[in-house]
């Protein structure tokens, strides 16, 4: 198994943030007049699904409102409960970068919010190539823009050697989008065996710490 670039997702992927997001983004969307479920906006850039739950276009000033909210309440969540690490991830991540693989982080989250949580990780350069954000592209997933970017920011330009990974089905989904060489889900987040089974994938494993092993 060659690959020259690894793109993961974050929360649920990576990082064990107790699934905080969806409970804020729930909370957000009501008080805003929007519904309670968010099952289906997992995985999604946050401000699509915001936008969505509450019938808000892009670039309404409403909408940056409501996800300047959604912002404080995460970050007043993630004060309280700090996010860190998943298992095995950060020996995952450096054995990849050890044997040559690219390692990016891709998110629904916007800038703002993986520039306090980065730090946060004590995840800088020396721990993942590049983070692209669901802000950072025209749409977020299921399109395959943020792997693209991942790709173009760091030279890779066969996407059959790129390895995505992710906990819910729009990862597996944006991954299979971009014509990935491997689809990898991943059942320490969100997404149940079922849901990711349902999806097209090449490997569905425990965690992130197991990729490595593929790769060896």
């Amino acid at each position: 198994m060659k690959i020259d670039l690894a793109v993961f997702d974050m929360a649920g992927t990576t990082i064990d943030e107790g699934q905080h997001v969806y409970r804020i983004l729930s909370e957000t969307s009501v008080a805003h007049g929007g519904p309670a479920d968010v099952d289906q906006w997992h995985g999604a850039a946050k401000h699509e699904a915001l936008g969505a739950l509450l019938n808000l276009a892009p670039g309404d000033e409403k909408l940056e409102l409501v996800v300047a909210d959604f912002r404080a309440r995460l970050a007043a969540a993630y004060a309280e409960f700090p996010p860190k690490p998943l298992p095995g991830v950060p020996d995952a991540l450096a054995a990849l970068r050890a044997a040559g693989v690219r390692v990016a982080l891709s998110t629904g989250f916007d800038r703002e919010i993986v520039g306090s949580l980065l730090p946060a990780l004590g995840w800088d350069d020396s721990v993942v190539d590049v983070v692209v954000c669901g802000s950072d592209v025209p749409a977020g997933r299921p399109a395959p823009y943020m792997i693209f970017r991942a790709m173009e920011t760091l030279g890779v330009t066969d996407v059959s050697r790129v390895l995505v990974a992710g906990d819910t089905p729009r990862d597996l989904r944006s991954g299979r989008n971009a014509g990935a060489g491997f689809v990898v889900g991943v059942l320490s987040g969100a997404g149940t065996v079922a849901e990711l089974g349902a999806e097209r994938h090449t490997h569905l494993l425990p965690s992130v710490a197991e990729v490595p092993g593929l790769v060896a």
